[in-house]
C-alpha cells in the first residue's frame, strides 16, 4: 500500500513539473524520500497499534464422550458429521444387566417393606423389639438408595448428545464393548452451540485493544468477502506465561514474545454457525487510535480477501 501511495505522489509530482506549476529544484527532487519517511513514521508504523491485524482461527469446543456405565454397544443410530440436537441419542449400551439389577432391588424392597410392616405390628402388640423395626427400616432406606443408583445406571445405558453439534471421526460400531474409564473416550462430539473466533495479535500492537471495538474478518473459506464483528475479550494469558505445580526447580528457557489472543464475535450469527472448525483467515481490529490509518487497513484487508481466491496459504 505504501508503494501505491508513493507512486501516486510521483505521478502527481511529474504532472506538476511538466505543467511548470512547481520548479524541479533540489527540494522537489528529494521530496519523494520525505514523503516516504512521512508515510512510514506518521501512518504505516502507527497503523500497527491503531488498527492491528492478525491471523484468525475458528475453534469449537470438543467433548470426549465417555459413557457413565460399561457394557456392550447394541445400537449406534448417529451418523458422522450430521447435525444433532441436545439430547439426541448417540448410542445404546445393553441394558439387560442394569435392568436385572433394578428388578432384584425392587423385589428386595418389597420384601423389606413387608418386614417393616410386620415388625411394626409386632412392636405395637408388645411382641417385638424396637431394634427390629429400626433395622428393617434402615434396610428399606438402603434399598431405596440403591434403587435410585440402579435407575440412574439404567438410564445412562442410552448415551445422548450433550449439546447441539455433531459427531466426527465416528468409529464406534454395534458389538463393541465400552468402559466408563475417563481415559477411554469412544467418540468426539463437536459442540456447535457457540462459535469461538480467536485472533492472534503481536504484543507490541495489542496495547489499545478493548472490548466492543469493531472488527473486520476475511476467511479462506469465503474468499473475496469481509465480515464485520466486534471484540468480545482479550485473553489475559497465553501458554508461555502459565506455570504448573511440579516437584522441580525453575527451568530456564528461551523467552519468546508470543502473540496475544483476542476473541471476536461476528455480527452475522448465521454465517458464524456455518463456519467449519479450523477455518482460518485474517482479522483487523480498529481501535480508538490512529484513525486515519483505519481506511488503509480496510483497503489492505480487502486485498487479502481478493487474494484468497488464488492464495492457498
Amino acid at each position: 500500500m505504501i508503494v501505491v501511495l508513493l507512486n501516486v505522489y510521483l505521478v502527481i509530482l511529474f504532472c506538476l513539473v511538466k505543467l511548470r506549476i512547481v520548479p524541479f529544484n533540489l527540494f522537489w527532487k528529494v521530496s519523494p524520500v520525505l514523503v516516504l519517511l512521512l508515510l512510514l513514521i506518521g501512518l504505516f508504523i502507527p497503523m500497527g497499534w491503531g488498527a492491528p491485524q492478525g491471523s484468525a482461527l475458528v475453534v469449537r469446543n470438543s467433548v470426549a464422550i465417555v459413557p457413565d456405565v460399561a457394557g456392550e454397544v447394541i445400537d449406534v443410530p448417529v451418523l458422522a458429521n450430521t447435525p444433532l440436537k441436545a439430547g439426541d441419542i448417540l448410542f445404546r449400551i445393553d441394558p439387560v444387566p442394569y435392568q436385572s439389577k433394578l428388578d432384584a432391588l425392587n423385589a428386595q424392597l418389597a420384601l423389606g417393606q413387608l418386614r417393616v410392616s410386620e415388625t411394626t405390628e409386632l412392636r405395637s402388640r408388645g411382641a417385638g423389639r424396637a431394634y427390629d423395626v429400626e433395622q428393617a427400616q434402615a434396610e428399606v432406606d438402603q434399598l431405596q438408595a440403591e434403587i435410585v443408583e440402579a435407575k440412574w445406571n439404567l438410564d445412562k445405558t442410552v448415551v445422548r448428545a450433550p449439546a447441539d453439534g455433531y459427531v466426527t471421526n465416528l468409529a464406534l460400531r454395534k458389538g463393541a464393548r465400552v468402559s466408563n474409564l475417563p481415559l477411554s473416550p469412544v467418540m468426539a462430539f463437536i459442540d456447535t452451540a457457540e462459535t469461538i473466533i480467536g485472533v492472534e495479535v503481536p504484543q507490541i500492537d495489542a496495547r489499545y485493544i478493548d472490548t466492543g471495538q469493531p472488527v473486520e474478518v476475511t476467511f479462506k473459506f469465503m474468499p473475496g468477502k469481509v465480515y464485520t464483528g466486534q471484540v468480545e475479550s482479550v485473553l489475559q494469558a497465553v501458554a508461555s506465561g502459565q506455570t504448573q505445580t511440579s516437584g522441580t526447580a525453575v527451568t530456564s528457557r528461551a523467552i519468546l514474545s508470543m502473540p496475544l489472543v483476542v476473541r471476536v464475535k461476528l455480527d452475522d450469527n448465521g454465517f458464524a454457525d456455518q463456519l467449519p472448525a479450523g477455518s482460518t483467515g485474517v482479522a483487523a481490529i480498529f481501535t480508538d487510535h490512529v484513525k486515519p490509518a483505519h481506511l488503509i487497513r480496510r483497503v489492505l484487508l480487502r486485498q487479502v480477501a481478493i487474494l484468497n481466491y488464488v492464495n492457498p496459504f
